[in-house]
């Protein structure tokens, strides 16, 4: 773990941020590249990225704010939710892309690889500051976050939900499932699953259906075994429904058929 990269006073630069600045750095190459394989003006990548950061953003934060029932939340540091920031980033690119009169399905295509990257860039920036972790495991994979946001204490956990055998002392450190890096790992195998799909002829609206699809089903497993306190669906979490309607989604677009596509395919 590594939460602070530089620190002035009261002025911190968290590696979070900094992965999150990585990540939008890295999306949008990948977008500028993506819009040129679609045909589409290379100049709209840059607007695409900032409606989607802004958006993200707003989304983000909200959410977390609507989770918590907590207003004041929208102006505190903490509270990126990733669900929220794909609705609000989706809204806010969605409206761009109308706006531009940019046919949505291919734009749509074009963004999904970007999200996929950026996601998996974001989620390295959770590990470093211990953020977003897993239930407690004893396998050699666990992983234990000292100074995590919060530290992986018993207590820490107990708050979560997490079932915690009540004979370990609240201040003991427990070694977690390292779920930041799952995500991380199974986001950057999606992001070269979009781009193989995204070279082969397909419908509209293929590409960013199967990142809806694969992603939503990524979510939904690792949410089984995350450190959660909004199991408010019996076991599930919200974010669980959410993948679902995510998974509904995406299949429905991954599984369109072109006419034309499949005359061709045959």
């Amino acid at each position: 773990m590594f939460p602070t990269l530089l620190r002035i006073g009261n002025f911190e630069i968290t590696t979070f941020g900094l992965m999150m600045f990585i990540a939008f750095i890295a999306g949008g190459w990948v977008l500028t590249k993506q819009f040129r394989r679609y045909g589409l003006s290379e100049d709209l990548a840059s607007s695409v990225v900032m409606a989607g950061a802004i958006g993200g953003i707003f989304g983000a934060k909200i959410y977390y704010a609507i989770l918590f029932r907590d207003w004041h939340l929208l102006f505190d540091r903490a509270g990126l939710v990733w669900y929220g920031g794909l609705i609000g980033g989706t809204i806010a690119c969605s409206w761009y892309l109308l706006h531009k009169r940019v046919d949505y399905f291919t734009g749509a295509d074009a963004i999904a690889p970007a999200l996929a990257i950026g996601y998996g860039l974001g989620r390295i920036g959770c590990f470093l500051v211990g953020d977003d972790y897993g239930r407690p495991t004893n396998s050699w994979i666990g992983i234990a976050f000292p100074k995590g946001s919060p530290p992986t204490t018993a207590e820490s956990l107990r708050q979560f939900g997490v079932h915690v055998d009540p004979s370990i002392p609240p201040d003991q450190i427990l070694r977690v499932y390292p779920t930041q890096l799952f995500e991380s790992a199974a986001a950057f195998v999606v992001f070269f699953i979009l781009l193989a799909a995204g070279r082969r002829p397909h419908p509209k609206g293929r590409v960013f259906g199967l990142f809806f699809l694969l992603m939503g089903i990524e979510r939904f497993l690792v949410e089984i075994v995350r450190a959660k306190d909004d199991r408010f669906l019996g076991p599930f979490t919200i974010a669980q429904l959410i993948s679902v309607i995510a998974i509904i989604i995406g299949t429905f677009l991954a599984l369109r058929r072109d006419k034309a596509i499949a005359a061709a395919e045959a």
